[in-house]
């Protein structure tokens, strides 16, 4: 894979990521996205992944035990994504779980030995600042009952990106990761479904999307991420993640410049800037490493 595929994949999940969350976020409040795209992918995406996957595999006990701990990690994520987010708004909530690449960096050298470069390390302390500042500005009433969710789900974001790194050596194929995350996609729909039962007692949202809104986020929820897996066959898992990031800059650049939310804008631009420094310095460590 070269290193122009690696940027594709990573922009490509970037764009994607972005849209489907700049829709979710103009849904009726109690449409619950999450579970109706999550739903959308196990029925457009998920059989063709789950048939590359049992094609394409290496199976043995360590994939299955992969995607057990993905799995799990996935439930826990969207679990703790959809508690916080009743509790706290997006904007306060999401770049605190999206400040998981220093921990995934930690646990890759302290567990798999993977080392990162100094300004790979200087450039995720520097975004994870930046993203800190982000979440800052959307502070209100309730955050101190959100931080534990929002760090379950950072904690979990960092447990199944090294998990799916690692599975990349027995999942040839991109439609075989797309197999491999739906798997743990599921486990994430039935926790948000039981979750959904024990808050309003039904099992299905009260609201649903629009049709259109619906497919994309369907198709985008699974696909984007499963390109950046695909970017993690040959690059750390801290810095894909990292890169990723960039879909915070462009969401709050079009929240700013398209929707006109001027909430505490200037903080946000602040940030905006120091998640962008943190990229470059991110990427200008890969350029030289290379």
């Amino acid at each position: 894979m070269t290193g122009l595929n690696e940027t594709a994949a990573i922009g490509l999940s970037v764009l994607m990521h972005v849209s489907w969350n700049l829709i979710a976020r103009h849904q009726p409040r109690d449409c619950e996205p999450l579970w109706w795209v999550l739903l959308g992918h196990a029925l457009l995406v998920a059989p063709w992944g789950v048939y590359r996957l049992a094609l394409d595999a290496q199976w043995d006990a360590h994939l299955l035990l992969l995607m057990g701990v993905s799995a799990g990690a996935n439930a826990l994520y969207f679990h703790g994504l959809s508690r916080a987010y009743r509790l706290a708004p997006v904007s306060l909530v999401y770049p605190l779980v999206r400040s998981s690449p220093l921990l995934i960096a930690v646990w890759s050298l302290l567990f798999f030995g993977e080392s990162l470069g100094v300004l790979a390390w200087i450039g995720i302390a520097i975004s994870v600042v930046g993203l800190t500042l982000m979440a800052h500005t959307g502070r209100g009433h309730s955050e101190g009952r959100a931080l534990p969710w929002a760090l379950l789900a950072m904690l979990a974001t960092s447990v199944y990106s090294l998990s799916d790194k690692a599975a990349t050596a027995q999942i040839p194929g991109f439609g075989g990761l797309v197999g491999y995350l739906s798997v743990g996609y599921f486990a994430a729909w039935l926790a948000i479904s039981v979750n959904l039962r024990r808050a309003t007692g039904a099992w299905i949202p009260i609201a649903r999307p629009g049709v259109a809104a619906w497919l994309i986020g369907s198709l985008c929820i699974g696909l984007s991420y499963a390109l950046v897996i695909h970017a993690m066959r040959t690059l750390p898992a801290a810095e894909v993640v990292a890169y990723t990031n960039a879909g915070i800059v462009i969401a709050t650049l079009a929240s700013l410049l398209v929707f006109k939310e001027r909430t505490r804008w200037r903080w946000r631009i602040t940030a905006t800037v120091i998640i962008c420094a943190g990229l470059i310095c991110l990427a200008w460590g890969r350029s030289t490493a290379g």
